[in-house]
């Protein structure tokens, strides 16, 4: 997926050259990277006791029969389920998860559970994405109190984070491609059980990742990513869009964002698509900086990165990603079917977010759980401003090997208080993502929302 690789890595190491002095990571630091440490900067060796094992590659091929376009076969058939982790035992491995996990094993006692799998470090990327970590590990740098980012292009920013806010904007960039189109929905399941799919039609083109992308290029733009939603379902919110332009500089330009509404049949300027503004049809479950499990401006929070710890995190969930479960398979009362998730143990950065002084925003603290490999958040504990467990999120990951990338199949989002969640990114009765796409900047438009509203 990534061409002229060797190209790349020449224009990067020339074009960040002159940033090594303003560094903050060594050059002997940066060379562990593909050593000691992976090509992303996570411990390449195995745990103690050997039930995490050593990063070997992760996936490099996909399996036989393969096509691309389908949904993704699991390419660990034969693994059996180790042990699994219920309410009447969950204690016992309390030191393997988050106060959020333990929460949702007190709230749904007779049927939450963790089935437990042989550990598979799975994450990969290509070569490029490797490479060009090397580079921004010597040259990237934080802007304005880390409301933004410079001299970084393509892979992993921060592959040795000194700190919080260099770690979440680790999982903000993690590698997903060029661009995707994803065809899918979400369902805000109620306690019964019951639920309506919202249809979605989602492009993202992600410019820090684009072929060509240089640091000069990202700071003039100023544009990260562009976003385009489209609601397809229900009849009654067909045609509302959404469009995001994400900046690199957040204080010089801070996002900018469109929506189209069927009824007006006009774009409006939408600068409250942020921070703690419900998300899209979300039915009051889960915020805009929620989405991708945290998205947008770091800027109300005081970041700490407390350190790194094993945990139990939902990885390789390939028979929740399958096309042969159907949403009513997925989606039970209380929470998805735990017999179609897959627990593994793996290391995770540890990242507490504490809301500052003279900010507002519905969490009071978030605690942020992010894969060691791959920088994808597995787990978000969200706390409310009387400092109580509120909402808790998790991803649920597999690789999409054609890419190959590390991404979630699944985001739920488990509200403590109304004890209802949120599914977001069912697409095992749609289409594939597509990561073949190539959309020109002209296709995120506020004219281009308008004729993709009326359609």
């Amino acid at each position: 997926m990534i061409r002229k690789v060797g190209i790349i890595a020449a224009a990067l190491s020339l074009a960040l050259s002159g940033a090594s002095a303003m560094a903050k990571v060594s050059d002997a630091d940066a060379n562990k990277l593909g050593n000691e440490l992976t090509p992303l900067g996570a411990m390449k060796a195995g745990n103690a006791d050997g039930s995490i094992p050593e990063w070997t590659g992760g996936i490099t091929s996909a399996p036989a029969g393969y096509t691309v376009g389908d949904h993704h076969p699991d390419p660990y058939p034969e693994d059996k389920v180790l042990f699994e982790i219920t309410a009447q035992n969950y204690k016992e491995y309390a030191d393997f998860l988050s106060e959020g996990q333990k929460k949702l094993f007190e709230a749904y006692p007779e049927t939450f559970r963790m089935p437990v799998y042989p550990t598979r470090r799975s994450a990969s990327n290509p070569q490029a994405i490797y490479d060009a970590t090397k580079v921004n590990a010597t040259s990237a740098e934080l802007l304005d109190g880390g409301n933004g980012i410079k001299g970084a292009v393509l892979g992993i920013p921060f592959p040795i984070p000194q700190n919080g806010l260099e770690a979440i904007w680790n999982h903000i960039l993690r590698y997903r491609g060029e661009a995707v189109q994803r065809n899918g929905g979400q369902a805000a399941v109620t306690t019964g059980g019951d639920y309506n799919v919202i249809g979605f039609d989602e492009q993202l083109l992600i410019k820090y990742a684009e072929e060509g992308a240089t640091p000069e290029k990202l700071t003039d733009e100023n544009v990260l990513f562009m976003f385009k939603q489209k609601v397809t379902k229900p009849a009654r919110l067909a045609g509302t869009a959404l469009l995001v332009h994400e900046t690199v500089d957040q204080v010089k330009e801070p996002r900018k964002a469109w929506t189209y509404n069927t009824g007006q049949r006009r774009v409006r300027l939408a600068p409250n698509i942020a921070y703690d503004t419900p998300g899209t049809a979300a039915d009051g479950l889960r915020t805009t900086d929620d989405f991708d499990m945290f998205n947008g401006s770091p800027n109300r929070y005081n970041w700490k990165l407390v350190g790194k710890k094993e945990m139990f995190v939902a990885y390789n969930n390939y028979a929740l990603h399958s096309d042969n479960a159907k949403y009513d398979d997925i989606l039970k009362p209380n929470h998805v079917n735990p017999d179609l998730t897959r627990w593994e143990k793996h290391r995770v950065w540890e990242v507490e977010a504490t809301l500052k002084d003279g900010f507002r925003h519905i969490y009071q603290k978030r605690v942020f759980f992010i894969d060691e490999d791959s920088w994808q958040i597995q787990v978000a504990d969200m706390y409310d401003n009387r400092g109580e467990l509120y909402r808790v999120g998790v991803a649920y990951g597999v690789n999409y090997y054609e890419v190959p990338t590390q991404w979630s199949t699944l985001d739920v989002y488990h509200d403590l208080n109304s004890r209802r969640y949120l599914a977001i990114g069912l697409d095992n009765e749609e289409e594939m993502y597509d990561f073949t796409v190539r959309p020109r900047d002209v296709e995120f438009t506020p004219q281009a929302l308008r004729r993709e509203g009326m359609r």
